[in-house]
């Protein structure tokens, strides 16, 4: 369906705002709460309805819609000042004023139309939407948001991340489908990674956190939970520890303390790293492959080279081995006795990337934090292996609690 109005046509099929033939560019949000007053023309449409249709129910601030609403007002020629086209109703919510006109495309379905709608943040979703935040230095980062409920934030392994590849590539779609099922799940590549800006600068997990609450603001969402992995630990606990009151809980699988430099006392050559730096560049080299094997012994063997061209297409040699040195050299023994949310931690009793005593660490300095150990060699739980059902349904049941 196509919409005319105050001398704009709205594509709701093609997704396109033009004004008098020329294309308008805004971002997804604000397109999709033009659509609903387009939609509702004359009808007043209240704050809750805002967030529940705009923001699928999530937790959102007074500041984020007034932004979009200037965002969605801005695009149309309009302004808080003159309303002629979204206009406020003080206390109650907004309505579009302007007169619309629907013109149906040939060949349209409606009702398959509404229907889509209806579903566009469901579980497998076709089309992902990648939008933008900035950090504190200018940085774009890259976000996107799967599936409808309570907000989880995704902090990925070592901080190298890639929304695209992650979206096509079944082994990486396997955990925030599932969760989407039930919740929100904000995923975003760190910047120097993935579809982020590719610029070159220090690892610094701290920054990362400020980077991940910037997301969360230009996401719309206050409070959330956050699902760490691996190297993930390292800015999940600075957030925690650092914004508590943006948090509801922290679930945690693969993570550690202290970095490999700092809990051995004559630490041994790092075999990884070595591998990585022989061949991290060259595709499905047989070196990035030893690496990712040795994080997944147990396999299944496609999974891991799904991880393999995911994680060299989300940095290239140089970040890598920085990421690396960073996670060696890093501690947050100091933030644990800061979190103060729930905490829920995995790990795999023969994780040979770092062991069960450092899970153990963990739980011991979180207050109230819980520790279940599972029966793998994997450092993460991987679909189609013994322990994946009984630690989707836990974490699950631990979100949503």
């Amino acid at each position: 369906m196509r919409y005319r109005f105050a001398g704009f046509e709205l594509d709701e099929a093609q997704h396109e705002l033009t004004n008098d033939g020329t294309l308008v560019t805004v971002e997804p949000l604000v397109f999709d709460l033009i659509l609903l007053l387009v939609q509702n023309a004359g009808q007043l449409i209240t704050r809750d309805r805002l967030v529940e249709e705009i923001w699928n129910g999530r937790i959102v601030s007074d500041s984020a819609i007034s932004a979009c609403l200037a965002s969605a007002r801005a695009a149309l020629g309009d302004s808080g000042k003159t309303q002629s086209v979204i206009r406020t109703v003080a206390r109650r919510g907004v309505r579009l004023v302007a007169t619309v006109q629907c013109v149906e495309t040939p060949g349209e379905d409606e009702p398959a139309l509404r229907q889509g709608r209806a579903v566009k943040h469901a579980f497998h979703e076709e089309t992902q939407r990648v939008r933008y935040a900035r950090s504190e230095e200018g940085h774009s980062i890259a976000y996107a948001i799967t599936g409808s409920g309570p907000p989880v934030l995704y902090c990925r392994l070592s901080g190298a991340a890639n929304l695209e590849m992650e979206w096509k590539l079944p082994g990486g779609r396997a955990f925030f489908d599932t969760v989407a099922e039930r919740f929100s799940v904000l995923r975003f590549d760190p910047v120097g990674s993935g579809m982020s800006e590719r610029q070159t600068i220090e690892t610094d997990f701290s920054r990362m956190a400020r980077d991940a609450i910037r997301v969360a603001d230009a996401a719309g969402i206050d409070r959330f939970s956050i699902y760490s992995t691996s190297g993930g630990v390292l800015p999940a606990a600075h957030i925690a520890a650092n914004f508590p009151d943006r948090i509801k809980k922290l679930a945690i699988i693969g993570g550690y303390v202290d970095g490999r430099s700092r809990r051995q006392v004559n630490p041994r050559a790092d075999v990884i790293r070595e591998l990585m730096a022989n061949g991290w560049d060259e595709p499905e080299s047989s070196f990035a492959t030893a690496v990712l094997a040795s994080y997944f012994p147990e396999g299944p063997f496609d999974t891991v080279k799904d991880f393999v061209r995911l994680m060299q297409s989300a940095v290239d040699k140089e970040h890598m081995l920085k990421l690396r040195d960073a996670i060696n050299d890093a501690s947050i023994e100091p933030l644990l006795a800061r979190i103060t949310c729930p905490t829920l931690i995995f790990h795999g009793r023969k994780d040979g990337i770092h062991p069960l005593s450092e899970a153990q660490k963990l739980a011991a300095g979180i207050r109230d934090a819980e520790l279940i150990t599972l029966e793998t060699a994997n450092h993460l739980p991987l679909p189609d292996t013994p322990v994946w059902d009984q630690f989707m349904e836990t974490l699950i049941a631990f979100l949503a609690e």
